[in-house]
């Protein structure tokens, strides 16, 4: 178990920069042994919570993404039907060749059967939680309460380690009570002025401490016009390397340079007309 200071710090040094409250969030999750439940607007950086989290603990990323339609069998295991095939064909008459079809030799693996099986406890990330349908979460809440699975060949499946779980939701869909009674839970919000450059400096070589913050400080202005799309960090994370690649050293030096690499921050028709040059000089303007 470790503090929050610590937390912290070991995500810094797998390059995410947590504030205060995450690393607090991550620090009783440990704790607790409990799902963590991130929901924050797409690009925020919620994902990346937990690919560093597998970093941190030197362990294996299992992932599950979410999606419309999502059910157990894509999500907890499979049969190889292919391969039983062969064994009924190459075995015809044998009265056991039931028994020997559906066992672990024919079984496939899907992420949550996975995260459960390892010999060391995985991060398993389930991401985009609202994207699944509600017959889904509700199959789900069996597994983040006990961490064991049934299967009717084979019988109940008990972890061998608690995996370390992290759900992310975009907001989408109102999530359970019954799936937020279970979990711990934090909103991911866009990072302010000073975390956002330090994400920059840990994450783009080249980039300068005074570039970090003038990037940073754009990125505000951008995010707080009327866009159809807020840049995530993601999207400042590909600018600021843009802009390193071009030798941009001071953003007041190369104002066309800054606007025409806008597209990195802009994603949609209406939010690059509305960025005009006059709109990327004002906000230049503001950035000390």
């Amino acid at each position: 178990m470790k503090g929050r200071d610590e937390i912290a710090q070991a995500l810094a040094v797998s390059g995410y920069i947590a504030d205060a409250d995450l690393a607090t969030a991550i620090s009783l999750m440990q704790l607790l042994r409990r799902p963590l439940l991130l929901e924050g607007e797409a690009g925020v950086g919620k994902t990346e919570v937990a690919k560093a989290l597998a970093k941190v603990h030197a362990t294996e990323l299992i992932r599950l993404q979410c999606y419309e339609g999502l059910d157990q069998s894509s999500a907890l295991y499979e049969w190889n039907y292919q391969r039983q095939l062969l064994a009924i064909q190459a075995h015809r008459g044998t009265d056991s060749i039931e028994d020997q079809v559906f066992s672990e030799k024919y079984l496939l693996e899907r992420p949550l059967l996975a995260a459960i099986r390892r010999a060391q406890a995985p991060v398993l990330l389930i991401d985009e939680i609202d994207r699944a349908d509600d017959e889904f979460e509700a199959f789900l809440l069996e597994l983040l309460s006990d961490f064991q699975v049934s299967i009717p060949e084979l019988g109940t499946i008990s972890a061998v380690t608690i995996p370390h779980v992290v759900l992310t939701s975009n907001g989408t869909r109102e999530l359970s009570d019954a799936l937020r009674r279970r979990c711990l839970y934090h909103y991911v919000d866009y990072p302010d002025v000073d975390r956002e450059s330090r994400i920059i400096l840990a994450r783009v070589t080249g980039a300068s401490p005074s570039l970090s913050l003038q990037i940073a400080r754009m990125v505000e202005g951008v995010r707080k016009e009327e866009l159809r799309k807020v840049p995530g960090v993601a999207e400042t994370l590909d600018w600021a390397a843009a802009l390193v690649g071009l030798d941009v050293t001071n953003l007041h030096d190369a104002p066309e340079t800054v606007h025409e690499t806008l597209v990195c921050l802009l994603k949609t028709h209406e939010d690059r007309a509305r960025v005009t040059p006059e709109v990327t000089q004002r906000l230049l303007g503001k950035v000390a």
